[in-house]
């Protein structure tokens, strides 16, 4: 039997799905008036620390990340931010890991050959050699 406290435990992240800084929801469909600053401030102040934040205007559009959102964002939430939408380029990865968050989420990038796997994580975990 183990006693730590921690078995068991998982993470929560806050999912946050933005477009044009506001929150959407019901698979994006629906806009809300709800601002992700305003939710990711007030759920990291109730112990939230982690955020997986969404520019869902540039998901899928390989047209590189909301830079200024996210840097907003991980001010808020620090390196616990995941940034999700617009990658399309290794240096889209670089900017993101510049910035301070703690990950990236590659999709389409990935699917369509723009982005190495092996490179994008040469270039977000020092130390790594790239292929």
């Amino acid at each position: 039997m183990q006693s730590s406290s921690n078995v068991g435990a998982i993470v929560i992240a806050l999912g946050l799905d933005a477009r044009d800084g506001k929150l959407a929801a019901n698979g994006w469909k629906d806009q809300t008036d709800i601002s992700a600053i305003d939710l990711a401030r007030s759920m990291t102040a109730a112990c939230v620390r982690h955020v997986i934040y969404t520019d869902i205007r540039r998901d899928g559009t390989l047209t590189g990340p909301n830079l200024e959102a996210l840097a907003e964002m991980i001010g808020i939430a620090g390196s616990a931010v995941i940034a999700s939408g617009g990658i399309g380029t290794l240096g889209d990865v670089e900017a993101v890991r510049d910035l301070g968050a703690g990950g990236v989420i590659i999709g389409r990038a990935l699917y369509d050959g723009r982005v190495n796997l092996a490179d994008a994580i040469g270039v977000s975990l020092p130390g790594v050699v790239r292929s």
